[in-house]
């Protein structure tokens, strides 16, 4: 066994930049408490904690500093590509809470995770006027080329489009209300997306479950707002789109979203992660 925690970015080549997570490569012998325990001393927005299997695949586990979770996609690109560090790249399939994942690392050490089959839901108009009050955005503020919306990938995220960058750049919600109306929903993230253009968003997600302001990249909603543009018909003809994210934090992260037609085979999102020294 070896408990001990690596420090990643993912969707990053810089450890300056990206979504900081915890790895513990070999967690077998600890507990879910201590998991909770070491998560909470890491004190990113997720930690994964691996468990190999006698099949050769992984089971894992994740947990923000306040409570596990079912999905992590950051995470799994960090924990990733620090496996393929520690005995090489190739495909994993990963056991989580959400369903099967399949991990793909390449000789570059580019990660790709193939989600769960997702779904999309319709954003009930009681929950889009709580949402908006917490987050102190208007309806006419809203893109109305891409409807509000509810998608899963692993964990549910609304996804809330708006009409300019300047309203996205400009977030200052309230923590608590949008905390206890996610915590009474199951809701992850908040997706907060601006359009630029067909193949190219930028995103925010807010994620108080989590004890956390804001995360700077998302892989699960990424993969959720990839089928959201399918269900809208919003993707280019190659169903390939970029996500920055994290640009308003300081942390820039890139994130490359892929997207079958049949989408229930998974939502493919792939990305980078670099370790992070300890002290930096």
């Amino acid at each position: 066994m070896t408990s001990a925690v690596l420090r990643y970015s993912a969707f990053t080549t810089d450890p300056q930049g990206g979504n900081p997570a915890g790895v513990v490569l070999d967690a077998r012998g600890l507990d879910g408490a201590a998991m909770q325990r070491i998560a909470a001393e890491v004190g990113y927005s997720e930690t994964a904690f691996l468990l190999p299997r006698a099949d050769g695949d992984l089971d894992v586990r994740y947990f923000s500093p306040l409570a596990e979770v079912s999905f992590c996609g950051h995470a799994t690109i960090a924990a990733m590509v620090a496996q393929a560090h520690a005995h090489g790249p190739g495909d994993v399939v990963l056991h989580t809470q959400a369903g099967r994942v399949r991990v793909t690392v390449d000789a570059g050490f580019v990660a790709t995770l193939t989600s769960v089959a997702p779904r999309v839901d319709t954003l009930q108009a009681a929950d889009l006027d709580a949402l908006l009050a917490a987050l102190g955005w208007r309806h006419d503020e809203l893109d109305r080329a891409l409807p509000p919306g509810l998608a899963y990938a692993g964990a549910w995220h609304p996804v809330i489009a708006a009409a300019s960058r300047a309203r996205l750049a400009d977030l200052h919600y309230d923590f608590d209300a949008l905390a206890a109306l996610m915590a009474a929903r199951g809701w992850t993230t908040i997706n907060l997306v601006w359009r630029e253009n067909a193949r190219t968003l930028h995103a925010r997600n807010p994620f108080p479950p989590g004890g956390v302001v804001e995360d700077p990249a998302t892989g699960a909603a990424a993969a959720a707002l990839g089928a959201y543009l399918a269900s809208q018909d919003r993707l280019p003809e190659d169903r390939r789109v970029t996500i920055h994210q994290g640009q308003d934090l300081g942390r820039p992260s890139v994130l490359r979203v892929e997207v079958p037609v049949d989408v229930s085979e998974g939502v493919r999102v792939s990305g980078t992660a670099v370790g992070i020294a300890v002290g930096d």
